[in-house]
């Protein structure tokens, strides 16, 4: 026991360091877990005995078969369903040309057909972790690129649980006795191939009957007791007694979990269930992905290093190959063809799972394994190179900002809205209903388009492009409201017209503090935060529910009010880009005297009895309807 927990003190501690930082550093958690299983295993040799390592893998597996439940929970049948032909075709195409591909490479190298596509299959699949991670951050996901990508890794998610299924059929005769150690072990093994594809059949339809016919009852019952770890006990129950359900029979529990996943995702207790399971699939899972690093024959590597790199070298090119050729069967734009193609070429997490349940089964060799492991976590590090690679490449052709071929704008008004989400769309009708007119611009196709449904005339194009605005009329501009969702291109659209148009007026969409005082500091006239207003009314709404007078809860809203937009004034003069305000010790201190003077305020108001006058905070630069910051630039309060 003591040498368990040494060991594991060991595993969370490197966790607890090496995963914060990989993330700070765009690598994403998935090659953190990686990165901290080999200091502590190949580096180090800390990771314990092969003995001890293979009991908490084993012990980590269970974060797959969480993660599988839970990747079955957001993919309700009928979502699926309308996905279909992009699943299909996308996911499809990419899955059966590279197993192809690299099924037929391995049988040139001497493997057996069932190893061969065995390897075929593991080297098929993408990281789901890293792509996805990276395409929110560079902020790609609704792109075309993009938004294909994504159907891609759906695909393959799915597609793990067929691959975990047929990997038994593809063990050598004796050899599916190694899947696991269990009652229904022997009987597996003993059963003819067609038998067994019985059993596997049988044993999924049980599972599709709990989770349609049994769970959620079962689910009700427990609701009822109101204790919050019941929930978690039931949640867990249905992971453990799934998977041992298909262990018995000599199954996957992946596939199970992932079956009463789907046929729950349209349960009323969907989010309950992923609330109680997360955490316990995050710190498994994580812990999976130590081991398999802390596993890895690095010996290997530096034994052979020519053949490892040559080998991931190869696959990345093939699968880019591959991608390559849909993109263009399926006419992507060329922007997101780079994208599309690049994003998905490197190996995945699941090609770790199918590896390890690979092995146990006896499909691959120890040593051939460890070759595996090796070609998919280098893969897997070469991703922020691909996505750079995809960048160089934009630039190098000139297409660094193209979204698709912008409309030809044939009027120019003397108000500019760019962006019409949540936030424009308020504006623009506000004031097109007032009797001015705009010009509307948007990157959004289906934005654009659907404004137009509701007789709304908008533009497509990129709105922080400079050719674009020119046509747009920001050259005889009286106004610019700049709205864009994205905060960073919000920015570079106001510090590019400022620098263009001295004397236009810019009014700007801040999402937060630190929003605001990067666009004062770009000299936008007015500043709104996009939340500010509505949750003020939500705040006066409850002053008024907690026994305050509408006077009353409005006179200490408008009091609020104006000693925010003073206390946003003399913070941007101590912000410092660059530096958080938690470590900008001027800001804090001034923050914490301007929070205690808006108390005292908030309370003294009425402290004299409703009919006593306001006292209004010291503030001679202060207009009526806005908080001037500077000569030209005003930095509001909304």
């Amino acid at each position: 026991m003591g040498t368990f927990l040494l060991i594991a003190t060991v595993y969370l501690a490197t966790m607890v360091v090496a995963v914060p930082i990989s993330a700070r550093l765009g690598l994403g958690s998935v090659l953190g877990y990686l990165i901290a299983g080999i200091i502590i295993g190949p580096v180090l040799g800390l990771a314990g005995n092969a003995g001890q390592v293979a009991d908490l893998q084993h012990f980590a597996e269970f974060g797959v078969v969480m993660m599988l439940f839970l990747i079955g929970l957001e993919l309700e049948p009928r979502s699926l369903w309308d996905m279909r032909h992009r699943l299909l075709g996308l996911g499809g195409l990419q899955i059966a040309g590279t197993v192809a591909l690299l099924s037929g490479v391995a049988l040139i190298l001497d493997q057996s057909w069932q190893v061969a596509l065995t390897l075929g299959m593991i080297l098929s699949l993408s990281s789901t972790a890293i792509v996805l991670q990276t395409l929110s951050e560079k902020a790609l996901m609704q792109t075309g690129g993009g938004r294909s990508a994504f159907a891609v890794l759906l695909t393959q998610d799915i597609a793990v649980i067929p691959m975990l299924a047929l990997m038994p059929l593809l063990a050598a005769g004796g050899a599916r006795h190694a899947v696991h150690d269990t009652p229904g072990a022997d009987f597996m093994a003993a059963l003819p191939g067609w038998a067994g594809a019985l059993v596997t059949l049988g044993a999924v339809a049980i599972v599709v009957a709990l989770g349609q016919f049994a769970i959620r009852p079962v689910f009700r019952f427990v609701q009822g007791a109101r204790l919050l770890e019941m929930n978690t006990a039931l949640a867990l129950l249905i992971v453990v007694g799934i998977a041992s359900l298909m262990t018995v029979v000599g199954l996957s529990p992946a596939l199970g979990t992932f079956l009463a996943g789907v046929m729950l995702a349209g349960s009323e207790f969907r989010h309950e269930l992923q609330a109680q399971i997360a955490p316990f699939k995050g710190l498994l899972l994580g812990l999976f992905f130590i081991t398999v690093g802390s596993g890895m024959d690095f010996g290997l590597l530096f034994e052979r290093p020519g053949t490892i790199l040559a080998i991931t070298g190869v696959l990345i090119a093939i699968k880019a190959g591959v991608l390559s050729v849909i993109a263009r069967i399926t006419r992507m734009a060329r922007r997101d063809r780079t994208l599309f193609t690049l994003s998905l070429a490197q190996a995945g997490e699941f090609g770790f799972v199918l590896t390890s349940y690979a092995i146990s089964l006896s499909v691959l060799s120890d040593r051939l394994a460890q070759g595996v492991l090796l070609v998919t976590a280098l893969s897997m590090l070469a991703t922020p190179l691909l996505f750079i690679l995809h960048d160089r490449l934009l630039r190098w052709r000139g297409d660094d900002r193209d979204l698709g071929q912008p409309d030809d704008i044939t009027e120019q008004q003397p108000i500019i809205i760019a962006g019409v989400g949540r936030f424009g769309q308020v504006v623009n009708r506000l004031v097109t209903m007032s009797g001015f007119k705009t010009t509307v611009l948007d990157h959004d196709l289906k934005t654009i388009q659907l404004m137009r449904q509701f007789g709304v005339k908008g533009y497509f194009g990129d709105p922080t492009r400079p050719e674009i605005l020119a046509a747009a009329g920001l050259a005889r501009a009286r106004i610019l409201v700049a709205a864009l969702d994205d905060p960073a291109a919000n920015l570079r659209l106001v510090k590019y017209a400022r620098l263009q148009r001295p004397d236009l007026v810019i009014i700007a969409r801040a999402r937060d503090r630190i929003a605001v005082y990067e666009l004062y500091e770009a000299k936008a006239d007015h500043i709104v935060r996009e939340m500010f207003d509505s949750s003020l009314r939500a705040g006066r709404y409850v002053l008024e529910n907690v026994g305050l007078s509408e006077y009353e809860a409005a006179e200490l809203e408008r009091i609020y009010y104006r000693h925010d937009r003073i206390s946003l004034r003399d913070l941007a003069k101590l912000w410092q880009p660059g530096v958080p305000v938690d470590q900008n010790a001027l800001y804090l201190e001034r923050s914490r005297a301007l929070n205690a003077a808006m108390e005292s305020a908030l309370i003294e108001r009425f402290s004299r009895g409703p009919s006593a006058p306001p006292v209004e905070p010291e503030d001679d630069e202060a207009p009526e309807h806005g908080l001037a910051m500077a000569p030209g630039a005003r930095l509001g309060g909304r």
